[in-house]
């Protein structure tokens, strides 16, 4: 895969030089953007989906940490990039995946590169295992993919699930959860629990059914109050539960 990547500097020569060795020595590197400023590495940060920050530590208005904590929920790996030693422990502190000394030495920045890679490759990979609607890893879970990775549910804590669009919208008892695969995606990798698709809108815990109201489909009450429509071609689906 290719790292997504973006340079925040103020010195506009470091800039081209880093530039300059991830295009020769990191062809796996996509740089897809530049920035002077700890404004303009934000803008570039919530614009984008990225791999992977190069970050200068001292920079004019701000620095390096100051920049982080405006992004408290991180999905990239971070490169700092200075010319000073004692940013060291504050780095760690920060999570960053590799500390690279000014000038750069290329070895280096092969191995800060390689070592993101690795990182990412391994996060994809897990979460492409862990979300496959065939495997449910542990007993009674499921997993819900997010974009910066991916929830751990108790299925039995679950109360129904409604359609949007190409979206599916998890209840839980006091929280919904916005999930960006279908409900059909979700019957599935439900199948062997007892849930019943209840309408084309809505896939429903059969658990949690306090209360089944009469009429052409009828609806159904769930635990925590909410009333929900039931199509008449899935009526006899949902009450072959109560037989």
């Amino acid at each position: 895969m290719n790292l997504k990547a973006i340079v925040v500097e103020d010195e506009a020569n470091s800039r081209e030089i880093l530039r300059n060795y991830l295009n020769k020595y990191c062809p796996r590197v996509d740089l897809i953007g530049e920035a002077s400023s700890i404004k303009e590495g934000l803008e570039l940060i919530r614009e984008n989906t990225l791999d992977l920050v190069f970050l200068d530590v001292e920079m004019p208005f701000g620095n390096a940490f100051d920049l982080l904590e405006k992004v408290p929920e991180r999905t990239f790996e971070t490169v700092f990039v200075t010319a000073y030693d004692h940013y060291a422990k504050d780095a760690l502190n920060n999570h960053a995946a590799y500390y690279l000394m000014k000038p750069i030495n290329i070895d280096e920045l092969i191995k800060a590169v390689d070592f993101v890679q690795e990182i990412k490759e391994k996060e994809n990979a897990l979460q492409e295992r862990v979300l496959n609607t065939n495997s449910r890893g542990i007993e009674g879970k499921i997993t819900l993919p997010q974009q910066d990775g991916f929830q751990v549910l108790n299925v039995a804590d679950i109360l129904y699930c409604k359609a949007d669009d190409n979206y599916t919208e998890i209840y839980l008892e006091n929280k919904k959860i916005l999930v960006s695969k279908t409900l059909k995606y979700f019957e599935e990798a439900l199948s062997d629990f007892p849930f019943a698709r209840v309408h084309k809108s809505y896939l429903v815990n059969v658990s949690e059914v306090v209360k089944y109201r009469r009429g052409k489909g009828g609806s159904v009450v769930i635990s925590n109050g909410k009333e929900l429509l039931v199509s008449a071609s899935k009526k006899k689906e949902l009450l072959s539960y109560f037989e």
